[in-house]
């Protein structure tokens, strides 16, 4: 089983290391993930990015763990689905709404089920949607904005589980409880 090397402030490469820093600023210490991702300034920094991004777009909180947690659990990402669940009960989302993503159950509303719906769709299809599927989401009152914005919440998973499928990155301590394996 392949490890990378999970890099600290001493061991990050330069470039990495003020990026490092704000990790550590934000999160009061240095996610695996981050420390992971070091190893490539520029892959760290465009995550980063990514994330600021997605999380100031026109998303709520629900509708940001739908897209994160329908896209982890898909790629079946051993540390980012614990990880999304304990920023979902940071965000304040609704348990109901947490166990159904982590299970793959039904959303508790038909907005969210057809912001899951498109967003699994996206993933499988990659990006291929049907007239009817884009219909859909228009209908549940989203707009093309969130169309775009759930390939920029894509964006940003990708690189996340990817990277954490190669490294086999370790849960973070503080997210073990939320250990997650999908279900058969």
């Amino acid at each position: 089983m392949t490890k990378l090397t999970i890099h600290n402030l001493d061991s990050a490469p330069e470039q990495s290391q003020p990026l490092l820093e704000a990790s550590l600023k934000a999160n009061g210490r240095i996610p695996g993930l981050h420390g992971v991702m070091a190893g490539a300034p520029g892959l760290l920094e465009a995550y980063q990015t990514l994330h600021k991004l997605f999380v100031d777009s026109s998303f709520n909180t629900d509708e940001i763990t739908v897209v994160w947690q329908t896209i982890n659990v898909e790629h079946e990402c051993h540390y980012c689905v614990p990880a999304h669940t304990g920023i979902a009960h940071m965000m304040k989302v609704d348990q109901g709404l947490i166990d159904a993503l982590r299970d793959g159950t039904a959303m508790p509303t038909q907005k969210l089920q057809v912001l899951h719906d498109t967003t699994l769709a996206i993933v499988r299809k990659r990006g291929y949607l049907s007239d009817e599927e884009v219909a859909a989401f228009f209908a549940a009152g989203y707009e093309e904005r969130q169309l775009l914005e759930i390939i920029l919440g894509l964006s940003q998973k990708v690189i996340s589980n990817y990277v954490n499928h190669i490294a086999n990155t370790p849960v973070d301590k503080v997210f073990e409880k939320y250990a997650w394996k999908k279900k058969a």
